[in-house]
């Protein structure tokens, strides 16, 4: 299995390449449209075909580059039935593998940051999206967000993994990579050692976060595979520069 870990500065966003080197055929996961063209440059150079984008969830911070990957190599969209995007090609359910040459993803719904929300295990590692972050979790105060989701989520689904399982965010803020299981669950300050439901949702509760400056145009774009607004504010535009500067778009 080929594997790369690709990260995206606008938004802190990783997203990871799995290729199947029997069959030449890849998957992203995560894709984000700023860094589409970096991507389709890695894919060319590891001989890949991408054959689908795979979502976590409907991301709040940046437009995913599903569409666009799509219309310009064909690939299909996968996403998580549980979000109902109308423009998937194939709906991921829990307890349903889903295959690419010699890759399986075992999507996990994983609720709470959104009421949508999956995470995908696969082999020694776990895919977590924003339900799961190094020593963090997603917020859950927008999107059908829930803390006691959140925290049933993680400690029932995530932290009931091998504790040597390899724990690959979709975010990092601080230049971490990776972490595994063991290690969130006793380093992790919200979800970790024996944080009771309660403390989880007294945590939350109190992030006192900002309103995200871009989920009013995230959210919507994102139901549609990623597709940026026309009326978009000329300080947000770098998020879409890649989508704008595209004869595909």
């Amino acid at each position: 299995m080929i594997f790369r870990q690709l990260f995206e500065p606008l938004s802190s966003t990783y997203t990871y390449l799995l290729g199947c080197e029997e069959t030449g055929q890849a998957v992203l996961i995560d894709p984000v449209i700023a860094s589409m063209d970096r991507d389709l440059t890695e894919l060319q150079r590891l001989g890949l075909t991408l054959a689908y984008s795979v979502d976590t969830h409907v991301h709040a911070d940046h437009i995913t580059a599903a569409l666009e990957l799509k219309k310009k190599v064909g690939s299909q969209i996968a996403a998580p039935a549980a979000e109902q995007v109308p423009c998937a090609d194939f709906n991921l359910e829990e307890g349903k593998p889903f295959q690419v040459g010699t890759i399986v993803l075992h999507p996990l719904h994983t609720p709470g940051h959104t009421s949508g929300h999956f995470a995908y295990s696969f082999n020694d590692r776990v895919f977590t999206g924003d339900a799961l972050l190094i020593e963090g979790c997603g917020r859950t105060d927008f999107q059908q967000g829930d803390a006691d989701a959140l925290y049933r989520s993680v400690r029932e689904k995530l932290f009931a993994l091998p504790d040597d399982t390899l724990v690959y965010p979709a975010h990092d803020y601080k230049d971490r990579y990776v972490s595994t299981i063991a290690q969130e669950k006793k380093r992790n300050p919200r979800l970790g050692q024996e944080k009771t439901l309660e403390e989880f949702r007294e945590i939350m509760a109190n992030l006192n976060l900002p309103y995200p400056k871009f989920i009013d145009y995230a959210v919507p774009g994102n139901k549609q595979c990623g597709v940026c607004p026309c009326d978009l504010p000329e300080n947000l535009e770098k998020y879409c520069q890649q989508m704008t500067e595209s004869p595909q778009g």
